[in-house]
């Protein structure tokens, strides 16, 4: 699959592209990528960034452990940047699909204005009843547009028109799992190809 876009052959700047995009590439001089494994490598290496399927095979069980922030509740707080760089927070549910996470947003919303400028994002899992008894889970990264129309589910109007939406595919560069323990607050971040960090404060 070629990639769009004003690509330099073979220069660094067109597979960092190549990378952004997340796909195959088949550049004039660039060895193409026979598999999406050798993609995932560029990808790590070139932006410190991966698929939820690349989380989990690198910390399967702290992966398990996020993941299950997110399915326990259907609604989270999603952060995006505003043109003018403040922050802005906004509602969102979470779906895991095809190894991505991924998340909607209806057509022209800020925060898919937000993103589609700058795909700089964090999502908070819901806390539930607020009293700790499971951690408290984020996940931050980079969300990229789904623009294959295959590859969204079809949804309805409430008067049962279809409808279109958007659709956000998350690459992550950090999850963190916080939980008090004791008269500790311990946490848990994960990064690409770093490992899980374990720290607390008092």
């Amino acid at each position: 699959m070629a990639v769009s876009g004003n690509c330099a052959a073979g220069s660094m700047a067109g597979i960092r592209q190549a990378a952004h995009n997340g796909r195959f590439v088949n550049l004039p001089g660039v060895v193409p990528f026979a598999a999406r494994a050798a993609m995932s490598v560029v990808t790590a290496i070139l932006r410190g960034m991966v698929q939820w399927a690349q989380f989990e095979q690198e910390e399967p069980e702290f992966a398990a452990e996020v993941r299950k922030r997110f399915t326990a509740a259907r609604h989270h707080v999603l952060a995006t940047l505003r043109a003018d760089g403040s922050p802005r927070v906004s509602g969102t549910e979470v779906d895991f699909q095809h190894g991505h996470v991924q998340f909607g947003s209806m057509l022209g919303a800020r925060k898919a204005q937000d993103l589609r400028r700058d795909g700089r994002c964090a999502i908070h899992a819901n806390s539930g009843d607020g009293s700790m008894a499971e951690p408290d889970a984020k996940i931050s990264g980079i969300a990229t547009e789904v623009d294959d129309p295959a590859a969204k589910e079809p949804m309805q109007s409430p008067d049962g028109e279809p409808m279109d939406y958007h659709l956000f595919r998350l690459d992550l560069t950090e999850a963190v799992l916080t939980k008090p323990e004791g008269n500790l607050l311990v946490i848990r971040s994960w990064r690409p190809g770093k490992g899980i960090r374990r720290f607390t404060r008092t």
